[in-house]
């Protein structure tokens, strides 16, 4: 188990931009993750394992639909809070954050915007402690960015409705208790269905083999005639206006998120530049490395202050989808970036185990490519801009 020593890197003073609130959810998060997660996710990624030990964590710290109100469970926080959460997370690892943000903007999200009174009492609270698992099911096997041309449907057989159909790519989905399914009705028109594990012909058959998110559940999910209760179906919004606004809300905690995995690369790095000696002096007092450094530190800074922006939009209600995928495709990028340059600064051990560099690069690799990919996000600003789609 490895100590983890890390500082966070402010060089803005972007606390003072904070609320004491805003400091004390960050903070909480910040040392659990570092009591909980960071000694023991590197033998959790190499064996390919999601550490079911840590959900009841994830809960105290509110990670769970931090926004949602106190009324369902939820800790009633603000966006700020939420993405401060965030990166915290993904700072321990990408994986867990995927966990933690379907929980909240794929799964609880939906319930309490698009869902019944019913539904919310029924499915929020159990989800916000931890008790339920939730997972999120747009994507499919042969409709990944074009999630309108869906096959997954479902028709209405009187007193209940019979879905059929597939999803792959679904983080929680190999433990999840509900599934959030996105599906067409008869006249081809987008719903969202609450789908319970235990019901005839659902199945949730687990994905191996990546390189990528190690340390979190991925799967499929199978639909074969599965009788769906009817007030299982969110009736308060329809089309695929439903969970593209599901994607809003994770892609802005993505945005966040990918500030915490730079970081770490960032402070990693710096740690080890001071540290190793070479030529009789530490690798930090000659330029190529100083020139990564500050450039990283550089690139951080500016995504922290495009994230604070962004939630302090979104907590006015002002934000747009094309403002969220800049974020999260900028962030993501400088994420990623900044994890290549780190792995460099520590030369061969860069690529070991004994480090989270070469894991935070492996996992952002997906980040970079879920939930929008990174040209999707690209044409999305181009649309904002010009008024021209160039999706086709």
């Amino acid at each position: 188990m490895r100590t983890d020593n890390f500082q966070a890197p402010d060089y803005y003073n972007i606390d003072e931009l904070l609320t004491d609130e805003h400091k004390i959810v960050r903070d909480a998060a910040r040392e659990w993750v570092k009591r909980e997660v960071s000694p023991i996710i590197e033998d959790a990624a190499q064996k390919a394992e999601f550490p079911k030990s840590i959900i009841g964590g994830l809960a105290e710290i509110g990670a769970f639909g931090p926004y949602i109100p106190e009324e369902y469970g939820g800790a009633g926080l603000d966006q700020i809070s939420y993405g401060l959460i965030m990166q915290e997370i993904e700072r321990g690892d990408s994986g867990v954050r995927s966990t933690a943000s379907v929980q909240s903007s794929l799964v609880m999200y939906p319930i309490y915007q698009y869902g019944t009174e019913e539904q919310r009492k029924k499915y929020l609270p159990k989800l916000a402690s931890g008790e339920f698992m939730g997972c999120f099911g747009l994507t499919e096997p042969d409709h990944g960015s074009n999630p309108g041309g869906m096959t997954t449907n479902f028709k209405d057989k009187g007193d209940h409705y019979l879905l059929n159909g597939a999803k792959m790519w679904i983080s929680n989905a190999p433990f999840a208790d509900v599934a959030i399914v996105w599906a067409k009705d008869e006249n081809g028109r987008i719903h969202g269905l609450i789908v319970e594990r235990g019901m005839e012909g659902f199945s949730t058959p687990e994905t191996h083999n990546k390189w990528s998110l190690r340390a979190s559940a991925t799967g499929e999910l199978i639909f074969d005639n599965v009788k769906v209760p009817k007030e299982n179906l969110m009736p308060n919004k329809s089309g695929l206006g439903a969970p593209l606004g599901c994607l809003d809300s994770a892609r802005y905690g993505i945005a966040w998120g990918a500030i915490g995995a730079a970081m770490d690369c960032y402070d990693t790095a710096l740690r080890y530049a001071k540290e190793r000696v070479q030529f009789d002096k530490p690798i930090a007092g000659t330029q190529l490395q100083q020139k990564k450094l500050a450039e990283m530190i550089t690139e951080i800074t500016k995504a922290q202050l495009m994230a604070w922006r962004l939630g302090v939009l979104r907590n006015e209600g002002k934000a747009t989808s094309a403002q969220i995928s800049m974020a999260k495709r900028n962030n993501v990028e400088m994420a990623i970036n900044i994890a290549r340059e780190a792995r460099q600064v520590l030369g061969g051990m860069g690529i070991s185990g004994e480090y989270s560099i070469m894991r935070h690069m492996m996992n952002l690799e997906s980040v970079i490519t879920y939930e929008g990919t990174h040209d999707i996000h690209l044409l999305i600003t181009g649309m904002d801009i010009t008024g021209i789609p160039a999706f086709q």
